[in-house]
């Protein structure tokens, strides 16, 4: 069934997320390339349960772990270029940052924001992931999907509806790559922009910590830190999940946390800002598989 890339049974997720927790995987295949991953999905039985990972962020792995396959694109699916003099092609495995510096090295501009997003392409699709005021979907142009039984779609951006940290029209289909439109500029303005984006989100974020990224999603008008924060919930923790004492809307492994830990802190800072202040928070991060 498998053609070139690595399948392994049972395998724990924890190493693989970017919190370090999470229960085992029933089956992870690890792709050689596009094409070898294009084949294994077709070879799969039909109705067979298909979870994607990347670089783990923004993602809680439960403890029970996940039946059925994870796809995991870390260092795989990993081809860039320049497509023609202001667009360019990417596949989902390519981290966000590498986008960033890759589209500054050509002297192409709008891409700088991606330097902030702690995932892989395929993820910041999926979510309409942005930071420093960008947004993924505002430089796609069009996109290469896979459906459960293999077949490749060519899609254009109209065909999804998108909103903040939300894409809608992806049914049963997954990220292959993306065409990015950008704008010709400066090459050494935006390398410097992104170092300067780069040391304000290491001065306001923990980013040498295991976290998810941002845990929630900013309510219309507000921010979610300055809500967590205004309960008095920096460094409340149960068992080894924190919330982060640097940015409120981070939580922080401190080594020995499970994901029913963070869960559990999850909920925990839902309800005491939906009672002090009225306000649902809802999640960034996507919760997979089962409970212990």
């Amino acid at each position: 069934m498998v053609a070139r890339g690595t399948l392994l049974n049972n395998e724990p997720l924890a190493k693989y997320t970017s919190w370090r927790v999470g229960g085992p995987a029933q089956h992870l295949y690890i792709p050689e390339n596009k094409a070898d991953l294009i084949e294994f999905i077709a070879s799969l039985p039909a109705g067979e349960p298909l979870y994607w990972m990347g670089l783990g962020s923004n993602l809680l792995v439960r403890d029970g772990g996940i039946r059925g396959t994870v796809i995991n694109t870390r260092g795989r699916l990993k081809e860039m270029y320049l497509a023609d003099s202001e667009r360019v092609y990417v596949e989902a495995g390519v981290p966000c940052a590498h986008v960033a510096r890759f589209c500054a090295d050509l002297g192409l501009t709008g891409a700088e924001f991606l330097a902030g997003i702690p995932g892989t392409m395929g993820g910041a699709l999926k979510m309409n992931a942005g930071a420093f005021g960008g947004e993924t979907w505002s430089i796609v142009e069009k996109v290469e999907m896979i459906n459960p039984r293999g077949e490749v779609i060519q899609r254009d951006h109209h065909e999804f509806e998108v909103a903040y940290r939300s894409v809608k029209g992806l049914a049963d289909e997954w990220f292959l790559s993306a065409q990015l439109k950008l704008s010709k500029g400066n090459s050494e303005a935006s390398q410097q922009h992104i170092k300067a984006l780069l040391e304000k989100r290491n001065a306001s974020q923990p980013t040498n910590k295991p976290t998810c990224g941002s845990v929630f999603k900013n309510p219309p008008g507000d921010y979610a830190a300055r809500l967590i924060e205004a309960c008095g919930l920096k460094g409340f923790a149960i068992g080894g999940a924190v919330v982060s004492e640097k940015h409120a809307n981070f939580i922080e492994n401190r080594g020995n946390a499970s994901s029913e830990d963070i869960e559990a802190l999850i909920e925990h800072i839902q309800t005491q800002v939906q009672t002090q202040f009225g306000i649902s928070l809802h999640t960034e991060v996507c919760r997979v598989g089962e409970k212990a």
